[in-house]
């Protein structure tokens, strides 16, 4: 995170998840961190949260939280508390590729590896 020059760095891991959960859950601890209504530009390389929010989530919601197949969707609490954390903000999405050097996903990367190794390693 970034903000007038200063630069807050957050990180973390669980135990038995998904890829698509971590991802969901860096957005969310991302917004939850701010300590006020702000204008955001929330960078991401995964498909799944940008379609997911860009895209998906209106109709989820128009469904009950139902895909367009009337199947319940996946990760179901963590959009919800995306869309929580989402009311205070004006957040504009923003898609990157992975891994092509874009220097904030690259340090994402890092980050999300540093919670991979503490949790396992207890570091």
């Amino acid at each position: 995170m970034r903000y007038r020059g200063k630069e807050k760095e957050l990180f973390g891991g669980e135990a038995e998840t998904t890829n698509n959960r971590m991802e969901l859950t860096a957005a969310i601890a991302g917004l939850r961190s701010l300590k006020r209504a702000c204008r955001v530009r929330l960078t991401t390389d995964s498909q799944y949260v940008m379609k997911g929010i860009t895209e998906w989530m209106p109709n989820w919601k128009i469904r009950g939280w139902l895909t367009a197949g009337k199947k319940p969707v996946k990760n179901v609490d963590l959009w919800k508390q995306l869309d929580e954390a989402l009311i205070a903000h004006e957040v504009e999405w923003e898609w990157v590729r992975g891994h092509t050097g874009h220097p904030e996903n690259e340090r994402a990367d890092q980050l999300a590896n540093r919670g991979i190794d503490e949790l396992v390693l207890g570091k």
